[in-house]
C-alpha cells in the first residue's frame, strides 16, 4: 500500500515559502511515498453594515486580502506541480478556506486522512507555526517539519531522541518508514534533563532495533544550560544525522498551545528536518 504525505500550505498573513516544494518532493520521492498538497486559503465572515462600507470600505479590503491569499495559493500550488512532475512524484492538489483563526484546525482535520503530515518551518512565520501546531497536536497523525532554510537531503542517518516515554516511542512506530531505509540510527538519551526510567534506556532500545536488522548505537549527552531541543539537534549534527525523530510533548486549549520544552525548542530553532508524533 502506497503512503500519501499531505502538505499543508499557509496563504495568509504569512504564506508559505516555495522552498516548501522542492523539499516536500524531495521527502516523499525518498519513502516513495504519494504526495497531496493543500492550501488553506483565508475566508472571513461577512461584516458589511453602513458604518463599515461608507466609512472604513472594509468589504472591500477584506475582497482584497482574500483574493492576494487566493493568489498565494496558486502560485504555491504551480511551484510544487512543477516540482513534482519533475521529481516523478504522484501529486494531488485542494483549496481550502477557513477563518483566520481555524485556519490550524481545519488543516489538522484535513491531515488525519493521509499517513504523514509535511510543514515547512520558516523563521517568524507565525501563520505557518500556528497551522504546524495545530496538526502536530489535532491531526493524530506524525508530523515532518522541514526548515526552509536548507535543501532536503538524503535522510540515512536517523537520529531517536530517546527517553523511554509513551509519546517516544510513538515517534518511533511513526517513523519505520525511514528507519527502514536508513544506514545508521543513533538512539540519544539527554541524562540531565528529567529522571529517567532506567540508566541504560538508550543502549536496551538500540539493541531492541539491532535484533531488527538495523544499524543502531547508542550515545548519552548532557543539555548543561542549554534547551533539550537545541541540545538534541546540536548533537544530530555533530554526528552526521539528517533526520531527528522524537515525541511532541504539550497540549491545548481551545487552539492556545502549551508546549514542552523539548518541543518549544525544537520550533524554535529548527536545524534539521524533526519528525514529530503526539
Amino acid at each position: 500500500m502506497k503512503m500519501i504525505a499531505s502538505l499543508s500550505l499557509a496563504t495568509y498573513p504569512d504564506a508559505s515559502s516555495s522552498k516548501i516544494a522542492a523539499n516536500s518532493v524531495a521527502l516523499v520521492k525518498q519513502i516513495d511515498a504519494a504526495l497531496h498538497a493543500v492550501v488553506i486559503n483565508v475566508d472571513f465572515p461577512d461584516v458589511s453594515n453602513a458604518l463599515s462600507t461608507y466609512l472604513l470600505d472594509l468589504p472591500s479590503k477584506i475582497r482584497d486580502v482574500e483574493a492576494a491569499s487566493r493568489k498565494s495559493g496558486r502560485a504555491l500550488l504551480e511551484a510544487i506541480t512543477k516540482q513534482a512532475a519533475h521529481g516523478g512524484v504522484t501529486l494531488t492538489t485542494q483549496e481550502l478556506t477557513a477563518p483566520p483563526a481555524l485556519m490550524g484546525e481545519v488543516a489538522a482535520k484535513h491531515c488525519r486522512y493521509f499517513d504523514v503530515c509535511l510543514a515547512g518551518w520558516a523563521p517568524n512565520n507565525q501563520t505557518a507555526r500556528m497551522i504546524t501546531e495545530a496538526v502536530l497536536f489535532g491531526s493524530g497523525r506524525p508530523t515532518l517539519l522541514l526548515p526552509d532554510c536548507a535543501e532536503v537531503g538524503v535522510l540515512d542517518h536517523v537520529i531517536i531522541a530517546w527517553d523511554g516515554s509513551r509519546v517516544a516511542a510513538r515517534a518511533v512506530a511513526d517513523a519505520r518508514v525511514f528507519l527502514e531505509r536508513a544506514s545508521t540510527i543513533s538512539v540519544v538519551t539527554v541524562t540531565d534533563e528529567k529522571p529517567l526510567p532506567e540508566h541504560d534506556i538508550g543502549e536496551r532500545f538500540a539493541q531492541g532495533l539491532r535484533t531488527r536488522g538495523l544499524v543502531a548505537e547508542a550515545a548519552s549527552i548532557q543539555a548543561g544550560n542549554r534547551s533539550i531541543g537545541t541540545a538534541l539537534q546540536e548533537h544530530a549534527v555533530k554526528i552526521g544525522g539528517n533526520l531527528l525523530v522524537m515525541g511532541g510533548y504539550g497540549h491545548s486549549r481551545v487552539r492556545d498551545f502549551v508546549l514542552g520544552g523539548a518541543t518549544e525548542g525544537i520550533l524554535a530553532d529548527l536545524r534539521l528536518p524533526v519528525l514529530m508524533s503526539h
